[in-house]
């Protein structure tokens, strides 16, 4: 709730998840699981990880709204569906679908 970029591109990602279903939209607090952000190497935030069964692809750091959207869309069609977009945040719920 503190965290003002976070709060801007929410609503980015959620139009995402209209746009495109197949994509595995994930949103984890770090504050909750720094195991996890400690593991992904998340150090700044926001944080997007773009995943391939459970391999990293790409990673873009910052609420960078058209830039987000221009590598999903690429990864997207690159590995046609099969990735998942992890969300790595500030107070937000663990792991919790946007779509």
């Amino acid at each position: 709730s503190w965290s003002g970029t976070c709060r801007v591109i929410a609503p980015v990602l959620a139009d995402l998840a209209k746009k495109l279903p197949n994509v595995t939209y994930l949103k984890v607090d770090v504050d909750e699981l720094k195991t996890v952000a400690e593991e992904w190497n998340v150090e700044a935030m926001p944080t997007f990880i773009y995943l391939k069964e459970g391999n990293l692809i790409d990673k873009v750091v910052g609420a960078k709204k058209d830039e987000l959207q221009q590598r999903i869309v690429l990864i997207n069609l690159v590995h046609k569906y099969e990735i998942e977009l992890v969300f790595y945040c500030f107070n937000f719920v663990s792991e919790t679908r946007i779509s």
